[in-house]
């Protein structure tokens, strides 16, 4: 199975500043994902021709189940993120993550029903602050949307904003979480046309094979946000018979 996490970037390409959600959608296709990831999706804005980008991806990618949480809203329209799916959905959550005055964040939380088994996947896009950060993570990893399912294999995914990588020893170190996107310098994905940073991550725990975890920088990627997507490649351990 495959999964996919990707700072859009509201589909406006980096370098040309140009909204095309067609580039965005053919860098996503050409990677095949089964499940997909989004952050930065917005929905029904002026800076992106108004368009219902969630609906017209998930038709885009014939998805079975989706999901959107509104977090940054604007006068008319705004974004957030993102989970599609090419099997059902068994549950699904929004957790608001916004700390005091700061920009609006969320999470969102959906158990997959794939053929391998149910998997626990959560999709955000952190703060720009560590302690914001470290807030958030604690937050959702504590949550009761989040650990009503704590027996089931999970993946935690997005944008983390962790330039100094401080949440794998926090956090997630605390809970037992396993960083799929260490060390940092094999997984720079910011700024897309010349990555120095590592932003998008993943943390895995209980019943995932992890195969393989690549960015995928394809040229046409370079140029479609100003991140470049993670791909995951994985399965879900079988579970023993007592």
């Amino acid at each position: 199975m495959r999964l996919l996490s990707y700072n859009i970037h509201k589909a406006i390409g980096v370098r040309d500043r140009r909204y095309d959600l067609d580039r965005v959608s053919e860098v996503i296709a050409e990677l095949k994902p089964d499940l997909i990831c989004l952050q930065e999706v917005t929905w029904r804005a002026r800076r992106t021709s108004y368009h219902d980008q969630p609906q017209l991806l998930a038709e885009r990618f014939n998805s079975r189940a989706s999901n959107f949480q509104l977090n940054v809203r604007y006068r008319r329209g705004g974004y957030g993120n993102l989970i599609l799916s090419r099997w059902p959905f068994a549950a699904e959550h929004h957790v608001c993550l916004r700390m005091g005055w700061r920009k609006p964040r969320g999470a969102q939380i959906v158990v997959v029903n794939t053929p391998e088994g149910e998997l626990r996947l959560g999709n955000w896009h952190l703060g720009l602050r560590e302690r914001e950060r470290h807030w958030q993570a604690d937050r959702l990893l504590r949550h009761d949307h989040f650990c009503q399912s704590a027996s089931l294999p999970t993946f935690v995914v997005g944008d983390f904003n962790d330039w100094r990588d401080t949440l794998a020893d926090g956090p997630f170190a605390r809970h037992e979480f396993d960083h799929a996107t260490g060390p940092a310098s094999s997984f720079r994905s910011f700024p897309a046309f010349l990555p120095i940073l590592s932003l998008d991550k993943i943390f895995h725990r209980g019943g995932v094979n992890v195969r393989d975890v690549r960015i995928a920088d394809s040229r046409l990627a370079q140029s479609a946000s100003d991140h470049l997507p993670l791909v995951i490649d994985f399965r879900l351990e079988k579970k023993r018979r007592p």
